[in-house]
Formats: structure tokens, sequence, C-alpha cells
């Protein structure tokens, strides 16, 4: 159901499961991404398939839903031949369809607006290494109109996410601002800093202090990653901690596709909750099963009103 509490409360109450990678369980549901739009692609061509993934978090657990529009920009719809205002539709939709697979439970379910970094339009991996080139006012201008259209489309918190470098973070936090909804400021990380390299304790900093953004961490990251993280954005920024790894296993490029082995235990959920996590969920590869087990392990933070659902109901 729609929430009647507002993500801020919740955190204060809850720990808060979220989802697992949307595009595998696309993947799992028979749909073909090889396309420069990714799953964002089936905002047009198959938005059932869309609500029908969210719809299989939601029965395993989860209680806050991403949506499906990372790697949905009007630059990228664009090249498809598809106009702003189309586009601009298709944005809304990423928000309707989570609201919608949402709809059939009693518990509170949160809705989390996707915004990818600026490399997930390019689709070239370029996500995972930052530094465009761009300053941070021109990725401020890149980011501002997809803000407005979701921010418009009344999802409960902005995901900012996957985030490589703290130039992005601050163009991600620039645009946000007079949105009218909050965000949440979630890093890309690799061996404690992010993945441009920089210091991540200097990375958290750029949220510290900005009443916009409800809470702070990593994702898309290996899950030994996580918790040095989680420990490090509570401890900088005051702030909750979001934290959604990978599965631990890494995409061959040249292969085309997934190697090493699966290092996502739901076991060490406990141990990042009591660090000051209070989303967590995961990213690539991480299914409905896994969030289900997660969802089991989660020992949940105690109310202040007994009354109200856990995180980890279901």
């Amino acid at each position: 159901m729609k929430p009647v509490r507002t993500l801020a409360e919740a955190l204060g109450q809850d720990v808060l499961v979220l989802d697992g990678g949307l595009s595998n369980q696309l993947e799992a549901q028979g749909c073909d991404l090889s396309d420069a739009l990714w799953s964002a692609r089936l905002l047009a061509d198959g938005p059932e398939q869309i609500e029908a993934a969210h719809a299989a978090y939601v029965r395993a657990g989860a209680r806050v839903l991403i949506t499906s529009g990372y790697q949905a920009t009007f630059e990228g719809f664009a090249r498809r031949g598809i106009g702003r205002d189309e586009a601009a539709r298709l944005l809304t939709r990423c928000v309707e369809l989570a609201r919608a697979a949402a709809g059939g439970v009693r518990e509170e379910v949160w809705v989390a607006a996707s915004v990818g970094p600026y490399g997930a339009m390019l689709a070239d991996g370029s996500e995972y290494r930052g530094r465009y080139g761009l300053s941070v006012r021109q990725l401020a201008e890149f980011h501002r109109p997809r803000i407005e259209v979701l921010a418009a489309a009344e999802p409960d918190v902005l995901a900012l996410e996957t985030v490589p470098d703290t130039e992005e973070a601050e163009a991600l936090l620039r645009a946000a601002q007079g949105c009218g909804v909050p965000v949440w400021l979630s890093y890309t990380v690799e061996g404690g800093r992010t993945r441009a390299g920089q210091d991540l304790a200097e990375a958290f900093a750029v949220a510290a202090g900005n009443d916009l953004v409800t809470a702070v961490g990593v994702n898309c990251c290996d899950p030994a990653d996580a918790g040095p993280a989680v420990e490090l954005a509570v401890d900088v920024t005051g702030k909750p901690a979001v934290v959604y790894p990978n599965s631990g296993e890494r995409w061959d490029a040249r292969a085309r596709g997934w190697r090493g082995d699966v290092a996502f235990d739901p076991a060490r959920a406990d141990g990042w909750a009591a660090a000051g996590a209070r989303l967590i969920g995961g990213c690539c590869r991480v299914g409905p099963a896994t969030i289900a087990s997660l969802a089991t392990t989660l020992t949940p933070t105690p109310a202040d009103d007994p009354g109200h659902p856990t995180g980890t109901s279901g």
C-alpha cells in the first residue's frame, strides 16, 4: 500500500528492506535487455514486465522499490527516436509501475525513483570510472530536467545511485534542490574509495548537513566493501545509511558474462543494521530469493510505536 509515514519517519523506527537487481529479475522473466537503454526499454515495450518484477520483490518482503529509470534519460530516449514529451511520460511511468506493484499488500511500500549517473546514459561502463570531463554545473544541467519530471510523479524519495565520484554527487544534489522530494545518495565504491579513486570520507561529507538527504551509503559494490562504508557514512554524516551491494560476481565485458562466486550473505545484514544502516537490499545479481532471506534474517529496529509494521514484515 501507499505509505502513511514519510520515509524519514520510517527510518527513525524501522530497518526497511530494499529490493534487489531489477535487470536480473527481468531476465529471469524472459526479457531481452541487450539494448543501450537496458531495462528502461521496457518502459515503452513491456511495462507489464517491469510491474511484475517489482511485484516479485514485494512478495519477497521488499518494502522499498527502486524504479526502472536508472538508464532512462531524455538523451538516451532521443537516440531511439523518442521525443521529449513521450520521454517524460515514460519517466513518469516508471514511478507509476512501482506504485502499482505495491498496491496489493497491506504493508507500507515506499517508491524510490532511480536517478542513475551520467555514465549510465553513455552505456559504456563509464559510471564505474566517473570523471567524465564535465563540470559540476554541466552535470547538474544534465540531471535537472529528469529529476524535475520524476519529482512531479510523486515518488517517496529520489535514489541518487551508483554515483562514481564526488563531482557528480555535488551535481546531483544541486540539481535536486527545490524539487520537493527527499533523496538518498549512494556511491559505487571499490576497496574503500569511490570508483574515481577519491577518499570515501570526503565523498560522504558532500551530503553532511544537507537536509534534503535522507540517507547516505553505497550500492553496486562488492559485499565486502559494504560494512566499512556503512560505518563511515554514518560517522561522517550522522544520517541513516543505505546499502545494497551486488552479489559479488563480476561482469566480464569481453566474454559478456558473469564471473566469480556469489558473496552476498544475508547474515551480514544484522551487522550493517547495527552500524546504522536503515535501508538494506541488493543490487546486480541479487534476486527475490535472496531478498526473502534478507527480510527473514534482519532483526527489526525496535519501533517507537509497536503498532507500526516493521521493515521485515511480510
